[in-house]
């Protein structure tokens, strides 16, 4: 591609986070002036010092002016909104606004399967880099998973594949990114706080496929309306996969199989019972991967031995250990009410739910009339704990109890499980109200456990 950026392009680079930091590197080694700016202090700005070196300029404590600045190019980090003053006066002077991810495809000679959906990216995008892996197509997993993609894809050739998980709002600045493969999972209501409206959220996500061609992949959940009815958009190749009904192109179940429709027909591709994840929604996962990797020409059986042997993702319904016959299991990464929900339902355990965080601006209703059927009692914590409360004693479920930090959860969680119960965590919110991350707070977390196992 054309470097845009050799001859000293002033960019903006908002938001110091691992995205903001990686993005900022590897426009000043392509040629660009670049200012990294956060709105916390410069000296709370991590790598500050590296970045120095490396010629970029770090201005913490708020945003410069893009006018005054001269800047050319704002380069927004996922996390940071297009309400902050740089992104609007950029789309007020007309300056071009975009992201790590869209730098990271032009940068890249290697094709991109992407993976977005609500819930579910982890795991597939895991599965999809596994499947991969066995087959030999030597990929690169990373994006909203953990590691940028930026400074990664620019050293890929061409026989290399990278496999992104996509965030909504990695995908709100993109412009020419073009997956070979585009896959969209479940859309169900998140970050609604940010994104407005379940059609302005909708919209980002069909962003994935904007740009595909007749000889791309789309992969969509033909049991969800709202990612089905996407198909009449796309202008690549649709596959479809589904749990509840047979399919004329892509992955089905049928009795207790899991099956692939193609050009060659419908052939059975593994057992459900042989996935090592559990849960429906697992199931949902794996039909995605398995629709993705034989559409784009790897051998079932290759896909199915990968499938086989993959082992549930670290925080997503992460087998923790056992402590006086109670199982502990981390789904930090549930942090919305639909993920909660497919976790719950993925037990016939008595289930000791621990829950709250920072609310996204989600509806509890549902998540609290499953609670109210399937799960013993509720630990509550957070900053969302109140609004939690309400939805619960409106359902009328009164078997909770409030801690005030999270250190408390398990001890408190264990007081309430008895031998064969489910203490789980899959909080239905995020964890900025007192984590970094969701990591942290699953690491968090697993360590409470093992000093429960230490007595």
């Amino acid at each position: 591609m054309t470097n845009r950026w050799q001859d000293g392009r002033k960019v903006l680079v908002v938001g110091a986070g691992k995205s903001g930091i990686a993005a900022a590197r590897t426009l000043a080694r392509l040629g660009a002036a670049v200012t990294l700016c956060d709105t916390k202090a410069t000296s709370d700005i991590a790598c500050r010092d590296e970045l120095t070196g490396a010629g970029v300029k770090v201005h913490g404590g708020g945003y410069p002016s893009i006018t005054d600045e001269g800047f050319q190019e704002v380069l927004m980090s996922p996390g940071v909104p297009l309400t902050v003053p740089p992104a609007l006066e950029a789309a007020e002077k007309g300056i071009p606004i975009t992201g790590e991810l869209e730098i990271a495809y032009l940068l890249s000679q290697a094709p991109f399967i992407a993976i977005t959906g609500t819930n579910g990216k982890t795991t597939t995008t895991s599965l999809i880099g596994a499947i991969l892996t066995e087959a030999c197509w030597n990929p690169f997993v990373g994006g909203n998973i953990g590691q940028p993609l930026v400074e990664e894809s620019q050293h890929l050739s061409a026989d290399r594949w990278v496999v992104a998980e996509v965030s909504s709002f990695q995908l709100e600045t993109t412009d020419k990114f073009r997956p070979r493969v585009a896959m969209i999972l479940n859309i169900t209501p998140d970050h609604l706080d940010r994104h407005g409206s379940m059609e302005n959220y909708r919209a980002i996500k069909a962003r994935i496929f904007m740009n595909q061609q007749a000889s791309d992949l789309t992969v969509l959940n033909a049991d969800d309306p709202l990612v089905s009815s996407l198909g009449e958009q796309s202008q690549g190749k649709v596959l479809y996969f589904s749990r509840q009904q047979k399919v004329d192109a892509g992955t089905y179940c049928q009795d207790g199989m899991i099956w692939y429709a193609g050009e060659d027909g419908h052939q059975p591709v593994l057992a459900i019972d042989e996935l090592q994840i559990k849960g429906k929604h697992n199931v949902e996962n794996a039909l995605a991967a398995l629709a993705g990797t034989i559409g784009l020409g790897i051998d079932p059986a290759v896909a199915a031995r990968a499938a086989r042997n993959f082992q549930p993702v670290e925080h997503r319904m992460e087998p923790v250990g056992m402590v006086n016959g109670v199982e502990y299991i981390n789904d930090s990464k549930g942090t919305n009410p639909d993920a909660s929900i497919k976790a719950i339902e993925s037990y016939d355990k008595p289930i000791v739910l621990i829950a709250g965080g920072k609310n996204k601006g989600s509806d509890f209703r549902e998540l609290a009339s499953l609670i109210k059927e399937r799960v013993k009692a509720v630990v509550l914590v957070g900053q969302a704990a109140p609004i939690l409360e309400e939805a619960l004693r409106s359902s009328g479920y009164d078997q909770f109890t409030r801690v005030q930090t999270f250190a408390e959860t398990v001890a408190e969680a264990s007081k309430l499980a008895q031998p064969g119960d489910v203490v789980l965590l899959s909080p239905a919110c995020a964890s900025l109200d007192m984590f970094p991350n969701y990591e942290e707070r699953g690491r968090v977390f697993k360590e409470l456990v093992r000093q429960l196992q230490a007595g």
